[in-house]
């Protein structure tokens, strides 16, 4: 892995800096950093804190599906591609709990310019405890509004 890939997608590309889960700007973030793997997955630990939680003591799953959908992002920005979660659709397992760390990686599984195929999956306990798989859609907006660097 080259020095440059082992940076966040979000110290490369300044239009996503405000992410959410990413962007280390947002003051509001979990700043969760993404990086390049050998086999060309992007991966993250990330520990989940109880402000997090939707049952006491377990993530919520919208925070999950989130962490996903930033992983997969990350991936296409890995790969030189930026473009907009079209679909998302996510199978959860087993609970989170929070207090524990996780391990969140995303692939690409197919590309057909401009849609892209991904999959993700959160793991805890070494369990896998979600999969997401979603379509992503290159877009002239992100052109117009200067998002494509």
């Amino acid at each position: 892995m080259d020095a440059g890939k082992k940076e966040s997608h979000s110290r490369l590309h300044s239009s996503h800096d405000t992410c959410i889960i990413c962007g280390e700007k947002n003051p509001f973030g979990l700043k969760v950093l993404f990086n390049l793997n050998e086999k060309g997955e992007v991966e993250a630990e990330f520990m989940p804190k109880f402000a997090y939680e939707g049952y006491k003591g377990f993530l919520q799953g919208g925070v999950a599906a989130a962490l996903m959908d930033s992983a997969m992002t990350n991936c296409l920005f890995y790969n030189g591609i930026k473009a907009f979660t079209a679909e998302l659709n996510v199978k959860y397992k087993k609970p989170i709990r929070c207090g524990r760390k996780i391990f969140v990686k995303a692939s690409i599984e197919k590309s057909f310019d401009p849609l892209h195929l991904l999959k993700a999956s959160i793991t805890q306990d070494a369990a896998i405890a979600a999969e997401a798989y979603a379509k992503f859609m290159e877009s002239d907006l992100l052109k117009k509004y200067d998002l494509y660097e």
